[in-house]
């Protein structure tokens, strides 16, 4: 008889198991692909994708913010969010311990918070500001070698229920393979940037000046299109050197750059080309055009000061080149050498003027 009431228990008892193996089978396998995914690819936004493509399949919600650590401000900036107004916090910034986000940054202390109205830490930040109404908040660090390098934000589970612990643990999991994936994918980044930038200026350099234009040329051959090019030398730089040292003169560089940066459109390519001499792509853009806005930039140097944060004020102008393909040159190299006749033109003209190519080859 005992044995008979036994039965049922035992059978329970064994079914369960037998879920909670299954459960965790499959838990495995996913962490398994994960891993997989992550070791895929080396980029870094690729990564980033992956690991929010993960977080949403193992905890469905209703909001989430990937939030990166920014080393020099020590404030997270907004990477990723997904959200009803994800788009009014594009750039949204946070101190160390403010908000849930900052406080989980700044312990390095994973936290869950089942009803905001009841939490002081809790303020108008990227809680709200990605979902209408939040409830209830699912916070992670992303740690690596025991620096928080971002934080993992999830709001509103789909089913109405606070988060739990159970949501915490699967997502901590989560992370542990994120910051290794994120580092690795920093490095890579890193490597290639340095192969692509100057060191001095962080402009792009003449490697990737000369796949640039590789890629600009073909597009103009294939469709029918144009791009000019503006090659710029500084007058006189070398007084600059000589009369308050190398250091000065470095800094100068620096100024021409952002000075370049700030005059010209997301699309066009600025590149350090060597010395004081730097070099403008500007895709889509014909001669007449690119004359326009060299001649704003040309006024910008009339009025910029240089070396006013060092204490000094000096005084600088640049001689500029200007030529477009298809309208003078035949390919990227007669591209490059006859903007570099015609700022030599202008260096030959007096200095401190535009001129245009002469010619097309």
């Amino acid at each position: 008889m005992k044995r008979e009431q036994n039965g049922p228990s035992l059978r329970l008892a064994n079914e369960k198991l037998k879920e909670e193996l299954s459960q965790r089978t499959r838990q495995l396998s996913f962490f398994i692909d994960i891993g997989k995914a992550l070791t895929s690819t080396l980029e870094y936004k690729k990564v980033l994708n992956i690991i929010m493509e993960k977080a949403q399949k193992l905890i469905r919600c209703e909001a989430w913010a990937l939030l990166l650590m920014d080393v020099s401000s020590q404030e997270l900036y907004l990477e990723l969010a997904k959200g009803k107004k994800r788009r009014k916090v594009k750039e949204l910034r946070l101190k160390l311990g403010e908000g849930v986000a900052g406080w989980v940054a700044k312990k390095g202390k994973p936290f869950i918070l089942s009803d905001v109205r009841k939490e002081k830490r809790f303020f108008d930040g990227p809680d709200v500001a990605i979902s209408q109404n939040p409830k209830s908040i699912l916070c992670v660090p992303i740690i690596n070698k025991r620096k928080t390098i971002g934080v993992l934000e999830m709001i509103n589970r789909l089913d109405g229920q606070p988060f739990q612990r159970r949501d915490l643990d699967l997502l901590l999991k989560l992370v542990d393979q994120a910051s290794i994936a994120i580092e690795r994918s920093w490095l890579y980044q890193k490597m290639a940037d340095l192969a692509i930038t100057d060191d001095l200026t962080k402009l792009f350099n003449f490697r990737y000046l000369d796949q640039t234009l590789d890629n600009e040329v073909r597009r103009c051959q294939r469709y029918g299109l144009m791009v000019s090019m503006i090659f710029l030398d500084l007058d006189y730089f070398k007084t600059v050197n000589d009369n308050h040292g190398h250091l000065m003169g470095s800094q100068v560089l620096i100024e021409v750059g952002e000075i370049l940066l700030n005059s010209l459109r997301n699309v066009d390519t600025v590149a350090r080309y060597g010395g004081d001499e730097f070099v403008v792509i500007l895709p889509e853009t014909d001669v007449e055009t690119t004359f326009r806005i060299t001649q704003r930039i040309h006024e910008t140097f009339h009025k910029y000061v240089f070396l006013e944060k060092e204490g000094l004020r000096v005084q600088l102008t640049a001689s500029f080149g200007i030529a477009g393909f298809p309208q003078h040159a035949k390919d990227k190299t007669s591209l490059i050498r006859l903007s570099d006749q015609a700022m030599y033109k202008a260096k030959g003209m007096g200095r401190d003027r535009i001129c245009v190519a002469d010619k097309a080859e």
